[in-house]
């Protein structure tokens, strides 16, 4: 006679060992004529959660670098804040360029 246990069959779970971290992307803005340092420093502020001081000195590297990474992040996240940074500048009436690059 055959119990309900003998029935059941039981879920063949394969655990993955070779789980990677995901790729991470470097967040670009690229320096312009037009858009303000104290709109760069609020952006670095609000949208990637730099300290004031911190913000001065990345917006300052940016000015006379003509670009900066201001974050490493996964594709997602940095997709992300490239696009609310990106949004936030045009409302404001700025082109900042926001770009993402693989981080090597």
């Amino acid at each position: 006679m055959a119990t309900a246990s003998d029935t059941i069959d039981t879920p063949k779970i394969k655990v993955k060992s070779d789980i990677q971290e995901p790729s991470k992307y470097n967040v670009i803005f690229i320096n312009d004529e037009i858009t303000t340092q104290d709109f760069v420093i609020e952006a670095l502020v609000v949208i990637f959660n730099y300290d004031r001081i911190t913000a001065e000195d990345m917006t300052i590297k940016i000015h006379e670098q003509g670009s900066g990474v201001v974050a490493t992040l996964p594709y997602e996240m940095a997709e992300q804040k490239g696009v609310e940074t990106t949004i936030l500048a045009r409302n404001n009436g700025f082109p900042l360029v926001v770009k993402l690059e693989a981080d090597s």
